[in-house]
């Protein structure tokens, strides 16, 4: 995990060249790379889609998922570290922490994932090992631990000093594949001396067995040093920082080593939680392959041959092809067709998939991305994932009447695959509405309709997608009866609303316990209230952070019916909204704008003209860096205009931050 172009994706060619998984060093510029096979990736330069793979090394299995940098993908990014137990964040020796890895460290501080450091390209002008190790303390909030201190720097990086070993190891050969360790030569000892005894400090704040030899004056043994960092990196105490230059083929082999010594299996890991459906309680399932089967499908992938693919991880029990399983939030039952093992877009077969496994079962026709897979007897639902809402919308037309069907079906699919992506129909209108993370999300989505799936359309003009809430608390009750196809169907409830801090989402709350009602109406009810909360309360869009609360609900063995209630609770909340004083908000963005310290005033300037508010400024060497919230309404266009002001030099990252009252 990283900013866009820190080099996850080189490394990753790398770690599969080395562990013998390809034979063949697969480089991204030249759109050879494996894991970027996508062709609009192999256009582009970028990592789009995440990508899994396995491979071996000292005897180890490890999952690799090789995730996007740019802010647009993010969501990539949230669910590979839902379900990996371990990351590797990648620094550019160069620019240190940038805006995306923080985007990135949080989402794994979110999910307590274990970490280690990567300096790369520690052969271009301007790297500084020891400034991003800086960085990192001020911007991360983590103690780094340098496990490996670089030998030169830009083009004299010749190798690196393993300090926990006290050996320097360099590469032989133009694939790096051969390595050769020796002493420390004299001219790096003190340095190397230096930088072992910061190691050793760190590592004594966490472990009193070394706290106790390092007074003593007694010398550490390399097994306990690393026994207590990865110790310390499990806690999330410690941050393990390596060097490299993965272009050049240096530095990658004590990285995959790093990952077997310093990062957990599978067993290793706190328990994942769930929630039982049946006694409605918090539970932990251990790790363990002898346990009920559950599984978490964390990623939907459609195959023009296999169909949708269901990538799994697997945190109990285990699952065999051609047996039936369960999927515990829809309660539907499903058939395991097939299971595979991934190599990027490539596959090879698999009879089981086992407690710490990842892997693609074929045939699932109801699993969406969050769905828990396991068995009707043992019904826990896992923690589900969270992201980010969408913000820019563009309309898409079919060119021709028949390619209206075709076009829907593919926009389905591509909201499976991707929970950002959202797809609507404008009832006044009548158009086609399709919404995403930014400019360049929805500008890959079109490419690939348009190119990928061969469909003629036109696109419209970016727009801004807004949302709904209330601004105090109402309460309202609501009866309804009709009578449909000769029958009566009647229901009366009442529901109370009120606002919600911003951020915090929809809650909807049942207050009352009537076990002689059926579980069905109380579905309906929540079903209902669900579904009116989608199409707004004054001007059609999404409402957001409001609580809504049933109180009371009058039901009727005769005449109650699930429909009756469904209409009812939605008819109810729009009422209840109305009088609760309604606000349209606009979605607000964090721009990171990076420019040379000349343009700096000039760049300001801009991003104040377009509404936005300067929350921060770092001046480092000769370019600055500013943070600002913007209006995203105002940012469309933002790109050209920044780069005529500033000669072409400046560049600005741009995320969804919070929805602001519009004023």
């Amino acid at each position: 995990m990283a900013h866009i172009d820190a080099g996850k994706t080189t490394t990753t060619e790398r770690i599969l060249y080395y562990t013998g998984k390809s034979h063949k060093i697969g480089e991204v510029d030249d759109g050879e790379a494996i894991m970027d096979w996508m062709e609009q990736e192999q256009e582009r330069g970028i990592t789009i889609q995440s990508a899994a793979t396995t491979t071996y090394w000292r005897g180890f299995q490890i999952n690799i998922i090789d995730t996007p940098g740019h802010v647009d993908f993010t969501a990539e990014v949230e669910r590979s570290l839902r379900v990996l137990d371990g990351a590797v964040a990648i620094f550019d020796a160069v620019r240190g922490v940038e805006p995306q890895t923080e985007t990135v460290w949080r989402q794994a501080e979110r999910y307590h994932t274990p970490c280690i450091g990567y300096v790369n390209k520690m052969d271009r002008v301007g790297a500084d090992f020891f400034q991003v190790l800086n960085d990192i303390r001020e911007k991360l909030g983590i103690t780094p631990a340098a496990i490996q201190i670089p030998i030169g720097k830009e083009t004299a990086f010749e190798g690196v000093i393993d300090l926990i070993a006290e050996k320097e190891i360099h590469w032989k050969g133009d694939d790096g594949a051969e390595l050769v360790y020796s002493g420390i030569s004299p001219a790096n000892a003190a340095l190397a001396a230096q930088w072992r005894e910061k190691l050793i400090d760190a590592l004594s704040t966490m472990s009193d067995a070394i706290t106790d030899l390092y007074i003593a004056g007694e010398p550490v043994p390399e097994d306990l040093m690393r026994a207590e960092l990865r110790k310390a990196t499990l806690k999330r105490s410690l941050l393990p920082v390596l060097a490299g230059a993965s272009r050049r083929n240096l530095g990658v082999q004590p990285l995959i080593d790093a990952v077997v010594d310093y990062l957990p299996a599978p067993d290793e890991t706190a328990p994942a939680l769930g929630y039982n459906t049946k006694t409605e309680e918090p539970v932990e399932i251990p790790c363990d392959i002898k346990g009920k089967p559950l599984g978490l499908v964390f990623k939907i992938q459609n195959d023009r041959e296999a169909g949708s693919m269901c990538y799994i991880r697997m945190y109990s029990g285990k699952i065999e092809g051609g047996t039936a399983v369960y999927n515990i939030g829809k309660r539907k039952r499903e058939r395991v067709n097939r299971i595979l093992r991934m190599h990027s877009n490539k596959s090879e077969p698999m009879d089981s998939l086992s407690a710490g496994d990842i892997g693609v079962i074929i045939g699932l026709k109801f699993s969406q991305t969050g769905d828990t897979i396991g068995s009707e007897g043992y019904q826990v639902l896992l923690e589900k994932m969270q992201f980010p809402e969408p913000v820019i919308s563009v309309s898409i037309e079919p060119k021709t009447a028949s390619e209206r069907d075709k076009l829907n079906e593919i926009l389905e699919l591509l909201s499976k695959e991707d929970p950002t992506f959202t797809k609507r129909e404008n009832e006044e209108t009548g158009q086609l509405i399709i919404s995403g993370m930014g400019e360049l999300h929805l500008e890959v989505l079109v490419t690939r309709i348009l190119k990928e799936y061969k469909v003629e359309a036109q696109v419209g003009n970016p727009q801004v997608t807004y949302r709904e809430s209330i601004s105090a608390p109402a309460e309202q009750r609501e009866t309804f009866s009709r009578v449909i196809a000769g029958k009566e169907n009647t229901a009366a409830l009442t529901l109370r609303v009120e606002p919600l801090p911003r951020g915090s989402g929809n809650k909807y709350v049942c207050a009352m316990r009537r076990p002689e009602i059926p579980h069905e109406i109380f579905d309906a009810v929540e079903y209902g209230v669900t579904g009116a909360l989608n199409s707004g309360i004054f001007m059609g869009y999404p409402c957001i952070d409001i609580g809504i609360t049933l109180t009371e609900i009058a039901y009727s063995e005769l005449t109650g019916t699930p429909s009756a209630f469904t209409a009812c609770a939605s008819i109810c909340l729009d009422e209840a909204c109305k009088k609760a004083s309604p606000i349209l908000l606009e979605p607000i963005m964090l721009v990171t704008l990076v420019s040379p310290s000349e343009f700096t005033g000039s760049v300001i300037s801009l991003i104040t003209q377009r509404g936005g508010q300067v929350i921060s400024m770092d001046l480092k060497n000769s370019s600055g860096e500013v943070k600002a919230y913007a209006p995203m309404e105002k940012m469309f266009g933002f790109m050209t205009a920044l780069r005529s002001e500033s000669q072409g030099r400046a560049t600005f990252t741009m995320g969804f931050s919070h929805f602001e009252k519009r004023v």
